[in-house]
């Protein structure tokens, strides 16, 4: 009996042990995570924590997801599970300065009214009418909103990044300020054939619903304290204090986006007689040169696997021109911001970047050709007539050349000594954010988009996504650093990599069989059909002692190779289900019998110890 009392007892004092140390561990480490995963999904990275501590007044989040509609979609309640995690994470990170709320808006509820006032629509879910909402909304003190419409499953790996960006654009709402300085007529021209003025180009139109657009003059010797960043296009033969005014920005922490050019097809200017092509040519050498990276002097890039087809005469038909391409996925840097998600972009006569050798600075391509590419002479593809002449120059080195490139790091003034009349400026930079691109025609209407004229209004449709590139690297860089350094994520729901090579050498093995079968049954199948053809339809199911035979012939063989091809069809899966067994057993079986023979084996050592 006492034996008895004390066990239970003893018990007792356990549970309330159990209990307490609940309690205290929910108290005191609350905040605690271990994140095991292989590319730290659950970590934020450094740029969103400091986005995070920087926040100086309380902001509100509304995710608004339809939990309740979604029920029979298990992949996108899978990925909506995730997205609430991650911000539960950033209302835990903010320690009270987020606020976040989780809604659900039924049909024709007041939640639904207040996702329509933050501008959210509902995605069609079917055609049977249904639709559901999966987006986030903010909302500062000052009332401004930002919104993400709908989290695609399909960019999960930059979640974090979208959802950072949301976070600092409430807390600065003010549109960030871009300085264009250009050497095209981004602002619209006059054209001296049809004598009368051109419009701006559709880049800068959109560029102007997002960001407040700043012009500057050639020969401007600072660059304005408000501009975020610095918007260079086609930068030829700037002055001095110019580039000396540029070098400053980027130093003292300005942003620049920069699209030089070997040949711009898009100037009409003109060099001295024989130099068709470089008078065609921009470049910021001086500047390129402290920052790590160079512009390949008069050399287009070629490339046979991207090039373009194009129209040289009216009636004529298309050929491909090398120096002209069509950039699809492949080509874009899928883990980039500013080209992740891009289905294609086109440029022509684009140049050649080089990282500079021994350079503080990183070098990382966003834009690349195919290794079925190489350099062509940038005054032989301004004076050449037909494009194929091109092709029959080509001779592909293998190697993928860098179109454009984010260039990031600790990098040293161009000029150290200053330049005349200003000796004071800064010497160097722990960080440097800037993209360069090697070529300006890709911003020009006529290389991505055509544009209707309805009733006085300019409705563009495009073709290419080189203003979404040029807006998403603009909108990147006019961010804080912070917002900068926040990398691209590793993706939740990971491959069956082991299971997927399976798959692939079953079906290596089976296939040929599969197909030999499949052709069997088909002759067979088209024989049956012949044998009970009949051209008179009042014989046509009369058959003789012989016909019958052969047909009952070609039904069991037809049934045999059935059967021969479902057994193939099983043993592609074999191996699959062989290792689902497997996994089944060591999580099912296995590790619950290990660990009851460790419990085991410390309550008979423990009671050895007692003996």
């Amino acid at each position: 009996m006492k034996k008895t009392l004390y066990s239970g007892a003893g018990l007792l004092l356990i549970g309330v042990a159990f209990l307490a140390f609940n309690i205290l561990s929910g108290r005191l480490l609350g905040n605690a995570r271990l994140d095991l995963t292989e590319q730290k999904l659950y970590t934020f990275s450094a740029g969103t924590e400091r986005i995070l501590a920087e926040l100086d007044e309380p902001l509100d989040l509304y995710f608004f997801y339809s939990d309740r509609a979604t029920r029979e979609l298990a992949p996108l309640r899978s990925y909506a599970r995730r997205v609430g995690e991650v911000l539960k994470a950033y209302e835990r990170v903010a320690g009270g300065r987020l606020r976040l709320h989780v809604v659900d808006p039924e049909p024709f509820s007041e939640d639904e009214d207040r996702a329509a006032e933050f501008g959210l629509q509902a995605v069609p879910l079917d055609r049977g009418g249904e639709q559901i909402y999966f987006g986030l909304a903010g909302r500062n003190s000052a009332g401004n909103t930002q919104t993400i419409p709908f989290f695609p499953p399909d960019q999960e790996e930059f979640l974090e990044y979208e959802i950072s960006r949301l976070v600092q654009s409430l807390a600065h709402p003010a549109l960030p300020v871009v300085g264009v300085l250009s050497g095209l007529p981004l602002n619209g021209g006059f054209d001296v054939l049809a004598g009368q003025p051109t419009p701006p180009w559709m880049v800068l139109e959109e560029i102007r619903q997002l960001f407040h657009i700043e012009s500057l003059e050639a020969g401007i010797d600072q660059i304005p304290e408000d501009v975020s960043v610095l918007l260079l296009v086609h930068p030829k033969q700037l002055p001095e204090p110019t580039l000396y005014a540029i070098d400053q920005f980027v130093l003292r922490g300005g942003k620049l986006l920069a699209f030089v050019d070997p040949l711009s097809e898009a100037d009409s200017g003109m060099g001295s007689p024989g130099e068709m092509g470089s008078g065609r040519a921009s470049d910021l050498e001086p500047l390129f040169k402290a920052w790590g990276v160079r512009l390949r002097p008069g050399e287009v890039l070629g490339d046979g696997a991207y090039a373009m087809s194009v129209s040289v005469d009216r009636g004529q038909r298309a050929v491909r021109h090398p120096a002209w391409l069509n950039l699809p996925p492949p080509a874009l840097d899928g883990e980039d911001v500013s080209t992740a998600g891009l289905e294609s972009l086109t440029v022509a006569s684009a140049g050649i970047l080089d990282p500079v050798e021994g350079a503080s600075t990183r070098f990382v391509p966003l834009i690349q050709s195919s290794s079925y590419a190489m350099p062509l002479d940038a005054e032989r593809v301004a004076a050449v007539d037909d494009p194929q002449a091109l092709l029959g120059d080509l001779q592909p080195t293998g190697e993928r050349y860098a179109i454009a490139a984010r260039i990031g790091g600790p990098a040293k003034s161009a000029y150290p000594d200053g330049i005349e009349g200003r000796r004071d400026g800064l010497k160097a930079a722990d960080n440097i954010n800037l993209i360069v691109v090697a070529d300006s025609d890709l911003l020009s209407d006529r290389m991505w988009v055509r544009v209707q004229d309805f009733f006085g209004q300019r409705i563009p449709q495009p073709f290419a996504d080189n203003a979404s590139f040029a807006i998403n690297a603009l909108d990147n860089l006019a961010g804080s650093e912070a917002l900068i350094e926040v990398r691209s994520r590793g993706r939740f729901s990971r491959p069956f990599v082991v299971v997927e090579a399976l798959q692939r050498e079953a079906e290596a093995r089976f296939r040929e069989k599969e197909e030999g079968l499949q052709r069997r049954l088909a002759d067979t199948e088209q024989r049956l059909a012949a044998l009970q053809r009949n051209d008179d339809p009042q014989q046509a199911l009369e058959l003789t002692v012989e016909q019958q035979a052969t047909l009952q012939q070609f039904l069991q063989e037809k049934l045999r190779i059935r059967k021969e091809l479902r057994e193939v069809r099983y043993q592609l899966n074999a191996d699959i289900e062989a290792l689902e067994r497997t996994l089944k057993f060591l999580n099912i079986a296995l590790v619950p019998l290990l660990l009851t023979l460790g419990v085991l084996a410390v309550w008979l050592w423990r009671r050895r110890r007692r003996i």
